[in-house]
């Protein structure tokens, strides 16, 4: 998939919105460009050099809804990415185009059938 440009709002801790995941690039939110392959899912934020980086294999379920981590984006579908690491279930946000994100939840979707 091409890179495109959407937002990252955060990782919530077993679905708890005021539990954040602070490890590994995770805390902080921010613009920037997604996209993902048969790997994983990759999302680098704007002014820094690591993505963040969903394994393909820990990827549970894939979601949309209204709100995530405590932030409304304002009537646009949030993707949510459940998935585990080191045994924590976690959610991670993030927000792009309408179509985009519900084109990106059926591809997800289907890459994680594998």
């Amino acid at each position: 998939m091409e890179k495109a440009k959407g937002a990252y709002l955060g990782t919530e801790v077993d679905g708890k919105w005021w539990k954040r995941f602070t490890k590994d690039n995770l805390l902080a939110r921010g613009n920037g460009e997604y996209w993902f392959d048969d790997k994983g899912f990759s999302f680098l934020r704007y002014f820094t050099e690591k993505p963040i980086f969903i394994p393909a294999k820990d990827i549970k379920e894939v979601k949309v809804g209204r709100m995530h981590s405590g932030r409304w984006a304002l009537g646009i579908p949030i993707l949510k990415i459940l998935w585990t690491k080191d045994g924590v279930n976690l959610s991670s946000g993030f927000i792009s185009k309408e179509t985009r994100i519900l084109e990106l939840q059926e591809r997800l979707r289907n890459v994680i059938k594998q």
